[in-house]
């Protein structure tokens, strides 16, 4: 019988807007862990419980779904201006990998909030009363969000009268920005990567369809309800107990990574489940929200559903979110076409929990389009803090 002591490692557990994650300081981790590699995948698997054929999460801290199997580790900024640096890891629920593709939106607002609790900001720039910006640089996709902290007696202040749908509870507002989200400030990327605002994505056995694919706080590949057959009001249960329609999904999610170039073959999309997002949109109707609120038509702009990590978000992604903004202030996409077309600067979505409001800053300069920062309101707090315990022979 092998016999193994646990370890434990400082850890703390935070809601961070609609997700939550096990939040580390690169400090706090075993040594082995403080660089990228297999010791710290093996770790963050191990905390979360996966990989878990049971789908159950049971033996981990996770909740096994994408919102819930989500590790961050924050540390003094390496960038100049900046005061942390945020890397996100999303951890599979049935495979044994961490995907670090890309960045959880909702966690930034953790992210912002336990960069002060963690003592990871300056002392002289916490506001004993007031608001705190805290400068996260997102190391996963090299990028700049800043996080609007209120702060009272020095503290983070966490509760609050701020209420967002998908979150039981209200809390504190936290804003946050997203500057130059998109890819077409990089070498060779483009906020379009296929220098289109619609193409034709041909899936191999599903068919083709129109698709806005767009790079702006998350790659996401976006097509209208109406064409897969559906409403854009599913909720859920609609669409997650129906293999065959996730199957599809995951067809087409493929395809579109590679028309955007972040795959080469479709096998490697096993092992980039995080990103590209794959969503559906529609013109607004009145739906019930899976709390039982009845959202009306006339107070939405559109309708988006997205799926993630193979399964249909329960509200949205923040990052999704930043790319739904995004393409809705770009006239002629899909977004943008299903929100009534024209210029846009915010839009107000429909999702499964409730609704969303986000705002983008988008312009066109020598025919391409580049959008500044996108805008939105979440919220965060601190669930439970202490260590976490894994077994010394995960690492």
């Amino acid at each position: 019988m092998t016999q193994s002591t646990q370890i434990k490692v400082p850890a703390t557990y935070m809601r961070g807007g609609t997700s939550k994650g096990v939040f580390f300081r690169l400090e706090d981790l075993p040594e082995s862990c403080q660089v990228p590699g297999e010791a710290r995948d093996r770790l963050f698997m191990r905390v979360i419980g996966s990989p878990d054929p049971y789908a159950a999460h049971i033996d981990g801290m996770g909740g096994a779904t994408s919102s819930t199997s989500k590790c961050v580790i924050l540390s003094k900024s390496s960038q100049p201006d900046h005061d942390v640096d945020y890397l996100y890891g999303q951890v599979s629920i049935d495979s044994p990998f961490v995907d670090w593709s890309g960045n959880c939106g909702n966690l930034s607002t953790a992210a912002g909030a336990f960069a002060i609790h963690a003592g990871l900001v300056d002392p002289a720039r916490i506001p004993e009363n007031g608001i705190c910006t805290v400068r996260v640089w997102q190391a996963n996709i090299q990028k700049t969000i800043i996080a609007q902290v209120s702060v009272t007696n020095g503290q983070v202040q966490e509760l609050g009268d701020f209420e967002l749908d998908g979150v039981t509870f209200p809390a504190a507002e936290i804003v946050l920005e997203f500057l130059d989200p998109s890819d077409d400030g990089e070498e060779g990327g483009s906020m379009f990567p296929t220098g289109n605002l619609v193409d034709d994505l041909e899936v191999p056995g599903v068919g083709t369809f129109k698709a806005t694919m767009i790079t702006a706080g998350i790659p996401t590949v976006f097509v209208n309800a109406e064409d897969i057959g559906y409403q854009g009001t599913e909720l859920r249960e609609d669409i997650n107990g129906n293999p065959e329609a996730l199957a599809r999904f995951e067809a087409m999610r493929v395809a579109g990574a590679l028309r955007m170039g972040l795959i080469k073959t479709p096998e490697e999309a096993l092992k980039r489940q995080h990103t590209p997002k794959i969503a559906f949109v529609s013109r607004p109707k009145d739906y019930l929200a899976s709390s039982g609120k009845q959202i009306k038509a006339d107070d939405i702009d559109l309708l988006v559903r997205a799926l993630s990590m193979g399964k249909l978000h329960h509200a949205m992604m923040g990052t999704c979110a930043v790319a739904i903004g995004t393409a809705a202030a770009v006239p002629g996409t899909l977004v943008n076409l299903a929100a009534g077309g024209g210029e846009r600067e915010a839009v107000r979505f429909g999702h499964p929990s409730g609704t969303l409001r986000v705002g983008a800053e988008a312009r066109q300069v020598d025919g391409e389009w580049t959008v500044t920062k996108a805008i939105m309101s979440r919220s965060a707090r601190i669930i439970m803090e202490g260590w976490v315990r894994v077994p010394a022979d995960t690492i």
